[in-house]
């Protein structure tokens, strides 16, 4: 048997996960599944208590892309039949800001496809972004890809509070999910809209054949990046996408994974992503032991759950929505 809660109680002294740690988790039998859950919610209550921290995402610019990344139904080698359309008008993005709000979503996640935004798209934004800041008062996270320090500054000027790059994959593992850009592209990014002055997200996908070590990787990797926000996606594998058909994921070693992410990124929000619905099934509610954080809504190409459910899930497991809106006159 493992003593996961004196695991718990070394990492709130600030002892890190030794390797064989790591491995130990994401080998956890499943008999002391419950055991490991309760130890990672002893690290996030302390930092979080019962708090929860809902985000609402807006598909500003389908499809499109010029990327090859695998998993992406938006890629230029996916075949998926998706929606394609440019980059939404400032108009209907205040309007997903009002439903976000209504639906008392903290954080108003703002993403488009592509390499990375033109001046025009990301002046859209901004513009945006002013007038959701002065009417509903939410915070703000941008997704837009790769940016340049203009970009990133003018995107801090507006009130972007977050930014979101996924690192998506272990370095090793990296060149295997896209070749169009690099790993470091990914890790220079984040740290280009941290420097300009504006919270890092970054998070991953798991279930891309990934070795249990290229998870323990991604995890320590968010770690030295300092991410403020870390979103775990677990694959949704959509037909047309070269990652089509793969299914390695079960709930319960999607609960190890969150387990993990919480004990190597003890004080970070830990946001349950894409493909929450499909890979944790009736398992979802126990996701939140470890998380503090996840969407409502739909995500980018593939539909979420229905969001009053999600309010009842969160009612029934008795914990709180975090409200992160300020002042607001809406």
């Amino acid at each position: 048997m493992n003593n996961w809660k004196a695991l718990a109680l070394n990492v709130l002294k600030g002892q890190q996960l030794t390797n064989d740690e790591a491995l130990r988790i994401l080998h956890c039998p499943d008999n002391e599944l419950l055991e490991i859950l309760q130890a990672a919610y002893t690290i996030r209550s302390h930092y979080y208590g019962n708090k929860v921290k809902l985000n609402m995402i807006i598909n500003t610019k389908s499809g499109l892309c010029p990327e090859n990344c695998g998993y992406c139904a938006q890629s230029s080698i996916s075949s998926a039949p998706i929606q394609k359309y440019r980059m939404m008008d400032k108009e209907t993005i205040l309007q997903g800001a009002e439903q976000a709000y209504h639906l008392n979503a903290g954080t108003y996640c703002i993403v488009a496809s592509g390499r990375g935004p033109s001046d025009k798209e990301v002046e859209i934004v901004t513009s945006a972004v002013e007038e959701i800041k002065e009417k509903y008062g939410l915070k703000v996270c941008a997704c837009l890809g790769l940016l340049n320090p203009t970009q990133a500054k003018r995107l801090k000027e507006s009130g972007v509070d977050r930014y979101n790059h996924n690192i998506n994959t272990s370095e090793n593992h990296h060149e295997s999910i896209t070749t169009s850009h690099t790993y470091e592209d990914r890790v220079n990014t984040v740290e280009l809209v941290k420097n300009a002055g504006i919270s890092p997200c970054s998070g991953v996908i798991i279930g891309m054949k990934e070795t249990k070590q290229d998870v323990i990787d991604m995890a320590r990797s968010l770690k030295v990046l300092d991410a403020d926000s870390i979103p775990v996606n677990f694959l949704h594998a959509i037909d047309g996408t070269p990652l089509q058909g793969v299914n390695e994921l079960n709930p319960r070693y999607c609960l190890k994974v969150l387990c993990l992410m919480r004990f190597i990124n003890p004080s970070k929000e830990i946001r349950i992503s894409g493909g929450r619905e499909v890979n944790l099934r009736s398992l979802q509610p126990l996701g939140l032991y470890p998380a503090n954080s996840i969407f409502v809504g739909d995500y980018l190409t593939t539909a979420g759950q229905e969001t009053t459910a999600d309010h009842k899930m969160l009612e029934d497991l008795g914990f709180e929505i975090e409200f992160a809106k300020e002042e607001s006159t809406a």
